[in-house]
């Protein structure tokens, strides 16, 4: 008897320190991602993230842990797409108007090809404008481009090779969307009362699809696209460089 209750101890104490050793796996891990989010100006893809952690760390249960800690707190875990971030709390964000920037209305030409092109990504200018019925100016794309919404895919294999369109993880966190499957589809909308037409038989409002790999039918974009057919996006990217360059400069300052 006395032997088996060895075995059992024996056996507890074993149990006992692996649970420990997964705790602090687990521990040590959240203070990893937690760190890596607070220091960085943009979402951070989970790819980067497993980089970083310990042998034998679970990324799943580690941002499922973190997320669960700060779900009460003034700052959530929040996701769009593979990428994790950090973000003020929804009911706290009136705290924060007053250091908003204005933003200038999108037109509704603007609002509405947004709208295509998250439904209907990958998609050229020409599919835009025959969903749409009508024309749509190249400042309409220039303006969603600046924003970061939208970005530029690749080329459709068709006569004159056409610039394929698609979103952005912008776009996901600007609209609070962990990804581009949460887009409302018909019975959402017309719930909301956001749609209340009659569509013609057999027609539904697509699955949509941001995933980063082109499809059958596009090719790769040429190297100058974004420089030569889209000037504002090429500003957008040189000022994003800059901050970027900038926020490198100055963390070296802090560790030296």
């Amino acid at each position: 008897m006395a032997e088996t209750a060895r075995a059992f101890e024996f056996v507890e104490d074993e149990d006992r320190a692996l649970e420990e050793a997964r705790a602090a796996l687990l521990a040590e891990s959240k203070r990893i991602v937690e760190a890596l989010l607070f220091a960085s100006p943009d979402p951070l893809d989970e790819s980067l993230l497993a980089e970083r952690l310990p042998d034998g760390a679970d990324l799943d249960a580690t941002l499922a842990a973190l997320r669960e800690d700060y779900a009460t707190r003034g700052v959530n875990l929040a996701r769009a797409g593979a990428k994790w971030y950090f973000r003020t709390a929804d009911d706290l964000g009136w705290l924060l108007r007053r250091e908003e920037t204005p933003q200038k209305k999108l037109t509704r030409a603007a609002i509405e090809t947004l709208a295509i092109v998250a439904y209907h990504q990958p998609v050229t200018r020409a599919e835009i404008e025959d969903i749409r019925g009508v024309a749509i100016s190249k400042g309409t794309l220039d303006v969603l481009l600046e924003t970061g919404w939208i970005r530029l895919r690749g080329r459709r294999k068709a006569p004159g090779r056409p610039i394929t369109y698609g979103t952005t993880d912008r776009f996901l966190v600007h609209f609070g969307l962990e990804q581009i499957s949460d887009l409302p589809g018909l019975e959402e909308l017309k719930g909301a009362g956001l749609f209340d037409g009659r569509l013609p038989p057999g027609f539904g409002i697509p699955k949509p699809d941001d995933g980063e790999a082109l499809t059958a039918d596009e090719d790769p974009l040429d190297a100058d696209d974004s420089a030569e057919d889209f000037p504002l996006l090429a500003q957008v990217d040189d000022a994003e460089d800059e901050q970027a360059a900038s926020s490198n400069e100055q963390s070296a300052e802090a560790a030296e």
